[in-house]
C-alpha cells in the first residue's frame, strides 16, 4: 500500500480510537479549505478525511492493518475489478454494508476555525465580542428534508429501501450471493424525486451568522475558545459542527506580557533616583502612583501587585514589573555644572576610585544574566 493513513494523521499503528479521533479533529481544523491557505489545502483535507474514514472503522482498520486499503478503488491490492470487498462477500455471502442497512442521509457538519484579534486590555480583563462567521445553516425552505415543499423522499425501487443490492455471481466455489451499495440511491435507501429548489437537495444553504462570544480574562495568542454546535450544519440538516476561535493578541505600545505578568520601562532623572519621588504611571487600570525610593539604582525593578493579566484558570491577576532606567544628563549649563562639582566635593568624589564589582551583584551580574537569557 502506498498510502500511510497512520502517517497522515500523525499517530502510531497502536493508537487508540480516541487518539485517532483527536488527531483527525486537529488535522481537519488545520487543513479545512475555509481556513487553510494554498492550492493543495482541499486535497490535503480530503486525504485526512479518507485516513480517518478508514482508521475510525474497526472493520476497515483491520483490513488496512492486514495489508488491504479499503478506500482504494479496487479494494486495495488484490487486483483490479476484484478487491477485498468482493472476496469478503464471496466467502461470507454479504459485505458489512449489507448488515448495516441504508446509510443515513443526514451527516455531521464540519468544524470551523476563526481567528479573533484582541487588545492587551481585553486579554487582561476579558471582553464580549460579536463574530461574523460564514457557514452552512438549515435550508429555510425545506427545513433539511432536501425535498421540495409538499413532497417527501421515496423508497428506492431498485434496492427496496435497503441501500444495497444483491447479485448472484459465479466463482470457483460455485454460485454465491454478493452485495454492493445501490447505485440508484447511493446507499441511502431513498431517492428524492423533487429536490428543494433553494438548496438543490442539499438540505442546507450558505449564510453569514453573527456569534456572541464571551472572551475570558487570561487568554493569550494561540488560545482556542470552543463554541459547541455553532459550526456548519451537516448535509440533510445533520448535526452542526463546532466553531473554534483562535485568539491573537495585539502588541501593546508600552507594556510587554510574560505569562500573566506585565513589564514596562520607566525613565527617571538621576536627581529623582537619588532623592526619591512619586511618579504617575499609565497602566491598564489607569494612572497609578509609583513610589521611587531615595537611592534607587539603574535597572531596579518595582513590582506593583495585581496590575497584570487576569488568571485564565482561577481568580486574581498577575503583577506589573516596572524596570527603572536612570537618565544621566549629557549637557549641563554653567550653574548646573558648578552645583554638581560642589556636590562631588562634599561627597569626596572629585576623583573617585574605580573598582570592579563582584561577579554576583551589580550591573555586571545583570548584564551576565541578560546575555544568558535568564
Amino acid at each position: 500500500m502506498s498510502t500511510d493513513y497512520y502517517g497522515i494523521l500523525g499517530v502510531g499503528r497502536d493508537a487508540s480510537p480516541e487518539e485517532i479521533k483527536r488527531a483527525y479533529r486537529r488535522m481537519a481544523r488545520e487543513h479545512h479549505p475555509d481556513v487553510a491557505e494554498g492550492d493543495g489545502a482541499e486535497e490535503r483535507f480530503k486525504e485526512v478525511s479518507r485516513a480517518y474514514e478508514v482508521l475510525s472503522n474497526p472493520e476497515k482498520r483491520q483490513m488496512y492493518d492486514s495489508g488491504v486499503d479499503p478506500a482504494a478503488p479496487n479494494g486495495g491490492g488484490f487486483g483490479a475489478g476484484f478487491g477485498f470487498q468482493d472476496i469478503f462477500e464471496t466467502f461470507f455471502g454479504a459485505g458489512p454494508s449489507a448488515r448495516r442497512g441504508p446509510v443515513p442521509r443526514a451527516r455531521r457538519g464540519q468544524d470551523a476555525l476563526v481567528r479573533l484579534e484582541i487588545d492587551l486590555s481585553d486579554a487582561a480583563f476579558g471582553t464580549h465580542r460579536d463574530v461574523a462567521v460564514d457557514t452552512a445553516v438549515v435550508c429555510p425552505t425545506c427545513q433539511g428534508t432536501c425535498c421540495k415543499p409538499g413532497t417527501s423522499p421515496r423508497t428506492c425501487e431498485v434496492c427496496g429501501g435497503h441501500g444495497v443490492v444483491q447479485r448472484v455471481a459465479r466463482s470457483f466455489l460455485g454460485q454465491v450471493m454478493t452485495s454492493s451499495p445501490c447505485a440508484a440511491c447511493h446507499g441511502f435507501g431513498t431517492v428524492i424525486p423533487d429536490p428543494c429548489p433553494e438548496c438543490s437537495g442539499e438540505g442546507r444553504v450558505r449564510s453569514r451568522r453573527t456569534l456572541s462570544v464571551d472572551v475570558p480574562a487570561g487568554v493569550e495568542t494561540g488560545t482556542r475558545i470552543k463554541l459547541h454546535g455553532q459550526g456548519e450544519v451537516g448535509p440533510a440538516g445533520g448535526p452542526a459542527g463546532d466553531v473554534y476561535l483562535e485568539v491573537r493578541q495585539r502588541a501593546h505600545t508600552t507594556l510587554i506580557r510574560q505569562g500573566d505578568d506585565l513589564h514596562c520601562g520607566l525613565e527617571i532623572p538621576m536627581t529623582a533616583a537619588a532623592l526619591g519621588t512619586v511618579v504617575d504611571l499609565e497602566t491598564l487600570d489607569g494612572l497609578r502612583s509609583v513610589d521611587i525610593r531615595p537611592g534607587t539604582q539603574p535597572g531596579a525593578v518595582i513590582v506593583e501587585r495585581g496590575l497584570g493579566v487576569g488568571h485564565l484558570h482561577g481568580s486574581g491577576r498577575g503583577d506589573l514589573h516596572v524596570h527603572v532606567d536612570v537618565q544621566v544628563p549629557t549637557t549641563l549649563d554653567p550653574e548646573q555644572e558648578r552645583l554638581l562639582r560642589e556636590l562631588a566635593a562634599l561627597r569626596g568624589e572629585e576623583r573617585p576610585d574605580a573598582r570592579l564589582s563582584p561577579a554576583q551583584s551589580g550591573v555586571f551580574a545583570k548584564l551576565r544574566d541578560r546575555l544568558a537569557g535568564r
